[in-house]
């Protein structure tokens, strides 16, 4: 690795992937402050856009849609452009969305800046693993995941401060100081972050830690995007976020309405006791990343090592099917607290194995691939629920659901990526002269799923509006089931030969 040149004005800094780190963590708290402000705000924007239930739902939806879109070309360009480039436009972009807000006067405006914000706030893990993987050792790396990821539950326990701006101030206050906000770690990131290769305030002993980074015009992936899913890794990566995404997301979005419905609490009182899962969040987030790290300095091997802590939060998660049957409200939101942390510890681990199977040029693909897929999994998770509550009135089947998908995403991924998480070797040709028969199956299937589910929605569409009492959920079903199709032809193209290629 080439080494930049010394500079005696430059001090090199103690700890400076730490310092990286705590901006990854900055960086995501206000990026979900920045998302989750919609919600804290929606008394006082229904009430001064006369907002229904259905307008804000078309907001919401705005955002999920982009959200999943532009993941995986958000991870790509991180590839190319790098970490420091990427995530500085990524910012900029968001906080110029979110300082937009104060602009749109309607429904429809909502919709386009909530959009857009989406898009843009697609960038934030993609980019974060790929500065983990330069900056830090393999035995570090779920660690430092899980310090930058427990900045989601921050944001969303600060995102209550954005009412307090919004009246003393207005609501596009409230809206305009997220974005200041944004533009001021931008700031902090253009003085502070450079590639391992490029700092020049990066001194030998913490040299000594890196072992990952890789000199200018070396960093940057040669092959075709399409062709990473002929690798069973990939996939591995993506069917762990497909399955447990949406219950991250489920506890996001419906543990409030369970705990005012079924626990008999007041919306204050809804609000101030999820302070206790999410407090509970951060700690499994960084616990669970420093348990596999910590097993790996003790001489484990990267499988065993992750394989443990991922096995220990998966068999947390069921918990929360005993807390949807207990009557005891105390030892429900202990369990349902255990199943927070457990999600995230897994997650910092989940976030990890895709740098442990691949090179970090090629990490933001990697990330963002499974990130679109465990958006769309949060899609198709909230028609589920929606239909769930809406049909049956139970919050019962939904928890042994919850409770089960980790459980069923280890054994998947244990299967296709094997029990050692050895790296991938790409410095090797990849064959694509020839037709991969598994993706061209896969791809039809998911063709003929999605296409058809969205057929019989679109012609079916009245009959859903009434059967939901909203627009939003067919919507959100032909959206979901379009993506799914076109995933598919996405499958379809990947597997057929093409012209062959080297990473």
């Amino acid at each position: 690795m080439s080494q930049p040149s010394p500079n005696p004005a430059q001090a090199p800094i103690k700890g400076l992937r730490w310092w990286i780190c705590g901006l990854l963590f900055l960086a995501t708290t206000i990026n979900y402050l920045d998302r989750n402000s919609l919600s804290v705000l929606k008394t006082t924007l229904s009430r001064e856009l006369h907002w229904n239930e259905a307008d804000y739902g078309w907001v919401t939806f705005a955002f999920s849609t982009a959200y999943a879109l532009f993941q995986s070309p958000s991870g790509r360009l991180i590839d190319w452009l790098g970490v420091r480039i990427s995530f500085a436009i990524a910012l900029v972009a968001w906080s110029i969305m979110a300082g937009a807000h104060a602009l749109a006067a309607s429904t429809v405006g909502f919709m386009v800046v909530r959009f857009l914000l989406g898009a843009a706030e697609a960038a934030n893990f993609p980019a974060s693993v790929k500065a983990v993987a330069q900056w830090f050792p393999q035995r570090e790396r779920a660690l430092a995941t899980g310090i930058f990821n427990s900045g989601s539950n921050l944001g969303i326990m600060l995102s209550p401060l954005t009412v307090w701006v919004a009246v003393k101030y207005g609501w596009q206050a409230a809206f305009i100081s997220i974005g200041v906000l944004g533009l001021g770690w931008l700031v902090l990131w253009l003085w502070l972050y450079h590639s391992p290769s490029e700092h020049p305030r990066l001194g030998a002993a913490e040299r000594a830690h890196i072992d990952s980074g890789l000199p200018p015009g070396e960093d940057k992936p040669r092959l075709p995007w399409i062709a990473l899913l002929r690798y069973r890794q990939v996939w591995a990566f993506i069917v762990a976020k497909f399955l447990a995404d949406p219950v991250w997301w489920f506890y996001l979005y419906w543990l409030p309405s369970y705990l005012e419905k079924q626990r008999g609490l007041t919306v204050l009182g809804s609000a101030s006791m999820l302070i206790i899962p999410y407090l509970a969040a951060d700690f499994g987030s960084v616990f669970g990343g420093y348990l596999s790290g910590a097993l790996i300095r003790r001489g484990w091997r990267v499988g065993p090592a992750r394989y443990a802590a991922m096995l220990l939060c998966a068999v947390c998660m069921p918990g929360a099917i005993v807390a949807v049957m207990t009557s005891h409200f105390w030892l429900a939101l202990g369990l349902i607290s255990l199943a927070t942390a457990a999600h995230q510890g897994w997650s910092a681990n989940v976030f990890t194995t895709a740098t442990d199977l691949f090179p970090s040029r090629v990490a933001g693909s990697v990330v963002g691939l499974g990130g679109t897929c465990g958006a769309l999994g949060g899609m198709l998770m909230t028609l589920l629920v929606g239909g769930t509550l809406q049909w049956t009135g139970s919050y019962v089947p939904i928890f042994i659901w919850a409770g089960l998908m980790h459980p069923l995403g280890l054994i998947l991924f244990r299967l296709l990526a094997g029990p050692d998480l050895h790296s991938v070797v790409m410095d090797k040709p990849l064959d694509l002269t020839k037709n991969n028969p598994a993706l061209l199956a896969g791809g039809a299937l998911a063709c003929l799923i999605g296409g058809g589910v969205a057929a019989v929605i679109g012609f079916n569409w009245q009959f859903f509006v009434t059967a939901t009492k909203s627009a939003n959920a067919p919507a959100g079903g032909l959206t979901a089931m379009t993506g799914v199709a076109v995933i598919g032809l996405i499958l379809i193209y990947a597997g057929l030969s093409h012209k062959n290629a080297r990473d």
